[in-house]
């Protein structure tokens, strides 16, 4: 079996290829797969709950089901499931202790809560049909956006989802307003001769269904891991004196970016160490205003000038809280002018930039290095000379000028 004719589908989380014989095999690959799990809990025996696994099918779309087959399952196994009509077919891709875990997440409830059942294991007709379903993702969702934009409908439809035996699909669309889908929905029945359900999705859940590659150069992390999508407001962007600028804050659903939560908490304890200096510092040299933090030091960089940030510098959160005890009793701090002066006290900012010659990239840039280089080597073996005859016996330097005021009656010798 070549490379070529393996096929990797992401959506799904899995590997498809035929064999010798032609008969094709659907192989689950956790390294491709969008919210794949890992089972930390393996080796650990849940007796009360061993029958309940967590199956996945396209994308995020993830459910956990009792097995009433009587098989013994494992992970990465195909199984035909229970569907609302029909059946479908997933991907097994949790079992043991740790699904307890996940119905904990989605507060699921396994003593009331209504579990779904495994059928059985899938067949090879089973996944055959489950193929050619798949190959009509892709036409379809472009078929149904043209009928949307036929009708006139504010909506988007984002993707779509065939179940696994081909008699339903699941349309993810976006709308910011209430649709009327009573004519879209016959449409799409006569057209594609299915059953049609319609599930609306938000600009976050999209993103997490498409996938793509952030500005940090890995991918998506509502694609990635995350399953619960929290609020971001601007409040956690201030918190870490971020830039307000939509541009850069906003990720590629257009919406404020997942990661801007992930470190607010930090910064918002960080800050709870800082003193207030919303007034200005009253030291001999002027007034001080706070112009920048550097909340995770712990620093804080104060000017005399409230509108430039020139001529700054840093004080710890225990030097203001000082110098603020100092100017409740009227009295004002030292002088700091001459201590920013001396650039000793205060940290310097190293950057790589300039460090080396992007000339370097360059044949003549690559040219002058060599040259540069056999010169040095060249002064090498010269010091290395000079040292040689200074520490040599017999006169040392007296022997070498001895040598240089014989050289040339030698040389004169030689051609007589």
């Amino acid at each position: 079996m070549d490379y070529d004719d393996k096929r990797h589908d992401c959506s799904r989380g899995c590997v498809v290829e035929r064999d010798n014989s032609g008969v094709l095999q659907v192989a689950y690959d956790p390294a491709c797969c969008k919210l794949a799990d890992y089972n930390w809990l393996e080796g650990i025996d849940e007796e009360k709950y061993s029958d309940l696994y967590e199956v996945r099918f396209k994308n995020t779309r993830k459910v956990i089901f009792r097995n009433d087959s009587g098989q013994k399952l494992k992970e990465g196994d195909l199984v035909i499931v229970e569907a609302t009509n029909g059946h479908d077919l997933g991907i097994v891709t949790l079992c043991g202790a740790v699904v307890l875990r996940q119905m904990v997440r989605r507060k699921i409830n396994p003593e009331t809560y209504q579990f779904k059942k495994i059928y059985r294991k899938a067949k090879a007709l089973d996944i055959e049909r489950w193929q050619e379903a798949i190959a009509r993702e892709q036409s379809t969702m472009i078929r149904a956006r043209q009928i949307a934009a036929g009708l006139g409908l504010d909506m988007k439809i984002g993707d779509v989802e065939f179940q696994g035996d081909g008699t339903k699909a699941i349309f993810y669309y976006i709308a910011d307003e209430r649709v009327d889908f009573r004519q879209l929905i016959k449409d799409f029945a006569e057209e594609f001769h299915i059953r049609i359900e319609m599930k609306q999705i938000g600009a976050r859940q999209e993103a997490g269904l498409i996938g793509g590659i952030g500005v940090c150069g890995r991918p998506l992390c509502c694609s990635r891991f995350m399953a619960d999508f929290k609020s971001i407001t601007t409040a956690a962007a201030r918190a870490q004196d971020l830039a307000l600028n939509p541009q850069k804050l906003a990720g590629q659903c257009s919406k404020l970016k997942c990661c801007i939560n992930y470190e607010a908490s930090t910064y918002l304890d960080a800050r709870k160490s800082l003193p207030d200096a919303r007034e200005p510092l009253d030291f001999s040299d002027g007034l001080a205003y706070l112009v920048k933090t550097d909340v995770l030091m712990g620093t804080m960089w104060f000017s005399f000038d409230k509108s430039n940030m020139t001529n700054m510098f840093p004080l710890s959160a225990d030097q203001v809280m000082q110098i603020r005890e100092l100017n409740r009793h009227g009295k004002k701090g030292d002088p700091v002018i001459e201590k920013s002066k001396g650039g000793d006290d205060t940290p310097e900012f190293v950057t790589a930039v300039g460090d080396d010659s992007i000339s370097r990239f360059d044949s003549s840039g690559r040219k002058r290095n060599r040259n540069r280089n056999r010169d040095r080597r060249r002064g090498g073996d010269d010091q290395r000379q000079r040292g040689n005859g200074n520490n040599g016996n017999n006169g040392g330097n007296r022997e070498n000028k001895d040598n240089r005021d014989n050289r040339k009656p030698r040389n004169n010798d030689k051609k007589n």
